[in-house]
């Protein structure tokens, strides 16, 4: 079957050819991508909220799709638990999870149908048929076109009775360790707009401001005391791991490296500008590539978001501004956390973007510029039926916080000097596709992109009454080096990388290429990437590392690399999958679907440095390739397929992730999976069958209701206990007040909450299915 499949790739021809800077749609993603991943070369995986969306499976709404790149079709899956903002990670596999969620919601994204006494989130509701995913840890495994797709194997694991976090964490982040150990930080315990009350007298209402990991490690979680400080704009705190160990985070406009095995913690400057990055500012962020030329620097790029008062965020329930009247920020700020020469790390001012953007996104291209898609000129992320200061049937953009999306990418490229950073190629293409909340963007291993989703409404709303519907158009869009209409055709690329070792050799023929091979030779290197867990305008886990290679050039006009493994420090690039790209004049190959490390959650096998021979050179070689086919990634001209990658993929059983005791843990999961989906089966079998009775109890779902108070000047349109968004300790002057008191909260020290005490986790119980 595998040799059929491979004899297809060579007699079949592409679909279509694709024109450099231009954006082709490629079907209807089934659900709006809030969140998206590569499992492999294969499979793209796609999540977003199910209030309302038409597509079914298994007789309830559709939380997820998958598309299958080598046909072309999207299809949906099953998930039990609302995935809605959550945060996703791979493991050492390939394997990814997903972590937490909303609480179960019904239409206007209401709690559900049942909700245990006390407890700030519905487990269960009768009408979308979700379940809590608030503490929801999913596995999906990275199965390819070799395995059963319709077998459990290759489907979403999903049962927090088996497998779950230790507390609620909705808008988390997670950032992985050398050894694969997730680490999951912050979120909200239910949900809101931002994470604080009017007045700010206890960070941890309604916020879970602590850490734990993934496989749990035994340890409870543990407050972190930057998410204490940085109160109220410190959902999804922007987190990378560095090269020392150490994590670097940024949120509201403070920024710090966190130790995060003794907890401990070293200021760093703040952002400048009072310009905020993160949710629900949500600006673009990415480390930028590591190469040798810059000695595997760790460097964060920091644009846009918005500049907006502190009192504008407003609180939980809405923000205290019309925020799609501000204009988004166009400031750029670069960091180097830790300075290989020992000096004080500081932020320094990069080019501006050629316009202010909130919601926009980061890809980084095999090629080592950063592509940037999305966004809105105007307002934050978010949404609501109001903000404090505009009432319901006066929101000019029905519920969005954004106004002004902006359809033409732009590149940016970190090597060229400063004040011509940014560019946007008269080529690229402008899509009339509004990409503002709930839009997300990932790399393709045809080094396309993939653009997808957008929703700024509680509900799915696909009505041209609204300025900007559920979207469920995906789109490609080709950079420049998709000019060129012959792209190298590497052969002898690994499917796993090491850390350190002997190195490895990649021949590119002749025909990949025109002109002198020793000039090809010259200008050829190899990219690793990843592209992460794509949502909310940031990807968690994208990372670049450009290996060291030399090369041996041919008479026949071919080139072999001989290629380093990977840098011995698993600090700078954690185990797990990539793609791998031989870059030729500007141009990429297809990428290869790699596993870097041992494959297991362990202290990473290490070796010394690879040892590289001498550059050999041909001086009457050359390449063969029609001199008008390549190029240095130019903006016009000829068109490169867009063909299938040569990458492989194997699917490891989860018990297969770690090793040790963590391994006996998830080898019980693995027995239980079986038998927790016939428990499910049981469960909904159950459900199904007490739905007339329910339906009966429950009450038909009320619009949202006028709060009626003679002193509510603005009159807002709010229910508080049908919050579309429900958190756990409401203060009274936080729904409607005519004078709300904004005290300062931006930086604050924990010891300014008098009434916050380590112990305080204002945190429910997951409720029993």
């Amino acid at each position: 079957m595998t040799n059929f499949y491979l004899l297809l790739l060579f007699l079949v021809p592409p679909a279509f050819a694709a024109t450099a800077g231009s954006f082709e749609q490629v079907g209807n993603t089934l659900v709006s991508a809030m969140m998206m991943f590569l499992g492999n070369t294969h499979k793209v995986y796609v999540l977003d909220k199910a209030e309302g969306n038409e597509a079914k499976v298994n007789g309830h709404p559709s939380w997820g799709s998958v598309w299958d790149m080598d046909t072309g079709e999207w299809s949906v899956m099953d998930i039990l638990t609302n995935t809605f903002c959550s945060s996703g990670y791979h493991l050492p596999n390939g394997t990814f999870a997903t972590f937490g969620g909303n609480g179960a919601t019904t239409v206007g994204g209401n709690m559900g149908s049942q909700v245990a006494p006390g407890a700030g989130a519905a487990s269960w509701d009768v009408t979308y048929q979700d379940f809590d995913g608030g503490q929801s840890i999913r596995l999906i495994n990275p199965c390819g076109p070799s395995d059963d797709f319709a077998s459990p194997h290759c489907q979403w694991f999903d049962n927090p009775d088996v497998l779950h976090m230790q507390r609620r964490r909705w808008y988390s982040t997670a950032e992985a360790t050398a050894d694969g150990t997730i680490v999951l930080i912050g979120g909200f315990q239910n949900g809101g707009y931002i994470l604080r009350n009017i007045p700010n007298k206890n960070p941890t209402d309604g916020a879970e401001l602590t850490y734990e990991f993934f496989p749990s490690n035994g340890q409870t979680p543990q407050d972190l005391k930057f998410l204490f400080k940085t109160s109220g704009l410190n959902s999804y705190p922007l987190t990378w791991l560095m090269s020392s160990g150490n994590m670097f985070m940024q949120a509201n406009l403070s920024t710090i490296i966190w130790n995060y095995q003794d907890n401990t913690e070293t200021d760093l400057p703040d952002m400048p500008n009072g310009v905020v990055r993160v949710y629900p500012a949500s600006g673009a962020n990415a480390m930028l590539p590591m190469t040798p030329a810059n000695n595997y620097s760790q460097t964060i790029l920091f644009c846009g978001g918005t500049d907006m008062p502190d009192s504008a965020w407003g609180s939980f329930s809405a923000p205290n501004l019309a925020t799609w009247d501000y204009p988004a920020s166009k400031d750029c700020q670069r960091i180097t956390p830790e300075p290989a020469d020992g000096s004080a790390a500081k932020y320094t001012a990069d080019d501006d973007m050629p316009q202010g953007r909130t919601m926009s996104q980061f890809i980084i291209l095999p090629d080592g510029k950063l592509f940037l898609v999305n966004g809105g000129l105007n307002g934050t992320a978010g949404f609501g039926p109001n903000t404090l200061v505009t009432p319901h049937d006066q929101m000019p953009f029905a519920e969005s916080f954004a106004s002004g999306p902006v359809g033409t990418p732009a590149l940016y490229d970190p090597n060229a000097p400063k004040g011509s950073r940014w560019s946007v190629p008269e080529s690229f293409q402008n899509s009339d596709i509004a990409r503002l909340y709930h839009s997300s963007a990932i790399l393709l291993p045809d080094a396309s992109v993939l653009i997808a989703g957008s929703n700024p409404n509680l509900d799915v709303n696909v009505s041209s009454t609204v300025p900007f519907p559920t979207e469920y158009r995906a789109e490609k869009f080709y950079p420049p080096y998709f000019s060129a209409s012959v792209r190298p055709a590497p052969s002898g690329v690994p499917s796993k990388l090491s850390y350190g070792g002997d190195p490895f050799d990649i021949t590119i023929p002749a025909s990949s290429y025109s002109g002198s091979s020793n000039d090809a030779a010259n200008n050829t290197f190899v990219s690793v990437i990843r592209g992460g867990f794509t949502t909310h305008a940031m990807n968690m886990g994208q990372r670049f590392m450009q290996l060291r290679n030399s090369y041996t050039v041919n008479k026949d006009g071919s080139i072999v690399l001989h290629v380093a493994q990977m840098n011995p420090n698993p600090n700078l690039f954690q185990p797990g999958p990539a793609l791998l790209f031989v870059v030729v004049n500007g141009v990429p190959s297809n990428g290869t679907y790699v596993i870097i490390g041992s494959g297991a959650i362990e202290k990473q096998p290490t070796a010394a440095d690879s040892k590289l021979p001498d550059n050999v050179l041909e001086s009457d070689a050359s390449g063969s390739a029609n001199s008008a086919s390549t190029g240095n990634g130019g903006d016009g001209g000829n068109k490169a397929e867009p063909t299938k990658s040569s990458g492989t993929s194997k699917t490891i059983l989860i018990a297969a992730i770690v090793g040790g005791a963590a391994a006996v843990a998830l080898l019980g999961l693995g027995i239980c999976i079986c038998l927790s989906r016939r428990r499910t089966s049981r469960i909904r079998s159950s459900i199904d069958a007490s739905k007339a009775a329910q339906a009966g109890m429950v009450p038909p779902v009320a619009p949202y209701s006028r709060v009626d108070s003679v002193n509510s000047a603005s009159q807002l349109y709010l229910n508080q206990d049908q919050e579309e968004r429900p958190w756990s300790k409401p203060e009274a002057n936080a729904w409607g007040s005519s004078t709300p008191s904004f005290d300062p909260y931006h930086d604050a020290p924990p010891a300014q909450y008098n009434d916050a005490h380590a112990g305080a986790q204002h945190y429910q119980q997951r409720p029993t299915y």
